[in-house]
């Protein structure tokens, strides 16, 4: 048997070296006139071992890493390609702590299959949501999906089997599905591991979308940071229109869907649906008031599906496996998993897909293993920029969208990002006030004003200027963005500048005059 190494090409192990593994093992491999074949195979989710190096073996695959280019010649020489110890060794994947206690329904076939390799995909599961969905009703579809309880994993948190019912409730020539792929808070990434490390399940979700609703054409608006899901998603459709997944007769079925990528120009105001609406339709991305509903009238005037990639991804197990079991998962309406994005000054940072309801410190102190470099955590902010940051006592809180909310914060896409007590929350929250006047659309006057009186306002409390007006002003300001703004651009930039002012009241007092020596 020809040995298979798996080496990640996922931006995420390239940006930690494993470009330059792959090449020393391609030459080590040439040198010893050793016959194997490599698999760029996405990433696993667990980056502080990445580079990570696999090899299937006859008890099954054995991992190794963090892999270095120097480390290669002495894998070879462990006997690595049978599963010899070296320093490296990790032993079955499976069983590495951070992987094996995680739950992967969306992500089960990431790190394990070959990308662009459409049987390899179906030899682990998929396409089959999309052979129940071609037979059955579109009503059935949706019903599945909505009794699954499966919500928005972009933020919102909206029901998705809503949102679909919408639009096939509602009568046009031509409906889209949208997928929103521009992921562009810090500390996400699942997005781009969905798209480079298993393609075909996005596409899959999307075909499912499209015969639900009764729309024909799929849009995947990918932001230009992203090349490689780029080129992973593109490569991917052509193969599943050429196999007959895409295209006039989906797998053979009278529905007809296809799909294509577009790229956006790195705005962040576009991962806002309507903003990118208007981008897709080839106009300056800015934010339209609502109503109309997308799902009444969105791309190009038509009803519109705009989901999430995670959401999409999520749809085939929900038709696979049923909607009792997906909605099995969770707590209280927040159903299934959720794939937390951990990030930051943290130990053991990466991708961990579980059900919904772990605490707050559950996965910042087990998972994640606290900070990197051993000091004390002193916030942790969840959602994305705009997210609010929360200290250590609100630990307890359970990873759910209305626990969250409850605390005045928000999950978002899931990312957590990870602060020591060295954080200055003050610079924190001017960022945030910062960030929104930067990438704000300029539609209306709560955001485009109001970030950049933020700003001003923060910089007077930083040199003690009437600190006390300065934190009523302040509080004002997030009262008028929070309720004010067109869209969550504006209306969630309070939630980092209250959360951090409220919490941390500390950073936000001038410090104190040394008294003059006698």
């Amino acid at each position: 048997m020809t040995p298979h190494i798996y080496i990640p090409g996922d931006s995420g192990a390239l940006a930690l070296g494993a470009g330059k593994v792959a090449k020393a093992i391609e030459k080590e491999l040439a040198e010893r006139g050793i016959e194997a074949k490599i698999v760029r195979n996405g990433s696993r989710g667990a980056y502080f071992l990445e580079p990570m190096v696999e090899v299937a073996c006859d008890t099954g695959r054995i991992a190794y890493g963090p892999v270095k280019p120097s480390d290669v010649k002495s894998l070879f020489d462990s006997g690595f390609l049978s599963g010899g110890h070296h320093k490296c060794w990790l032993g079955n994947p499976d069983e590495i702590p951070f992987l094996a206690k995680q739950t992967r329904l969306t992500f089960a076939r990431c790190g394990i299959t070959d990308p662009l390799s459409l049987d390899s995909y179906k030899k682990h599961g998929g396409l089959r949501g999309l052979e129940k969905a071609v037979a059955v009703t579109p009503a059935e579809i949706v019903t599945q999906v909505t009794e699954s309880g499966l919500r928005g994993r972009g933020g919102a948190g909206f029901p998705t089997g809503i949102k679909w019912k919408t639009v096939l409730d509602t009568a046009a020539d031509q409906k889209y599905i949208v997928c929103n792929a521009d992921e562009g808070d810090s500390g996400t990434f699942a997005d781009r591991m969905i798209m480079e490390g298993d393609p075909f399940v996005l596409i899959e979700g999307m075909a499912i979308a499209g015969i639900a609703v009764g729309a024909t054409k799929g849009y995947i608006y990918i932001r230009s940071e992203y090349p490689h899901a780029v080129a992973a998603m593109s490569k991917a459709i052509g193969i599943a229109r050429k196999r007959g997944v895409l295209g006039a007769t989906v797998l053979g079925s009278p529905n007809a869907f296809d799909m294509e990528v577009r790229v956006g120009a790195g705005a962040y105001v576009c991962g806002e649906e309507t903003s990118l609406l208007d981008s897709l339709e080839g106009k300056r991305g800015q934010v339209r008031a609502k109503p109309p509903l997308p799902a009444h009238k969105g791309l190009f005037g038509k009803p519109t599906v705009i989901n999430n990639v995670i959401s999409l991804a999520s749809v085939p197990i929900v038709m696979d496996k049923g909607a009792a079991y997906y909605k099995n998962f969770g707590m209280g309406r927040s159903r299934g998993t959720i794939p937390i994005q951990i990030a930051g000054n943290v130990k053991y940072g990466g991708l961990f897909e579980t059900a919904f309801g772990l605490t707050l410190g559950e996965i910042v102190d087990e998972i994640g293993g606290g900070t990197a470099n051993g000091r004390p955590v002193k916030a942790v902010q969840v959602g994305g920029p705009l997210g609010a940051y929360f200290p250590r006592t609100l630990f307890d809180t359970p990873f759910d969208y209305e626990a969250f909310a409850a605390k005045d914060g928000l999950i978002g896409h899931a990312g957590l990002v990870v602060f020591d007590d060295s954080a200055d929350m003050l610079k924190q929250a001017r960022f945030a006030m910062e960030f929104c006047g930067i990438e704000s659309c300029g539609k209306c006057t709560p955001c485009r004003v109001g970030a950049v009186r933020g700003v001003e306002t923060l910089d007077r409390l930083a040199l003690n200027i009437e600190p006390e007006k300065q934190i009523a002003l302040v509080t004002d300001l997030c009262n008028t963005m929070k309720f004010g703004s067109l869209c969550a651009l504006g209306g969630f930039t309070p939630y980092p500048v209250m959360s951090a002012l409220t919490h941390f009241p500390e950073d936000f007092k001038p410090a104190p005059v040394a008294e003059a020596a006698e």
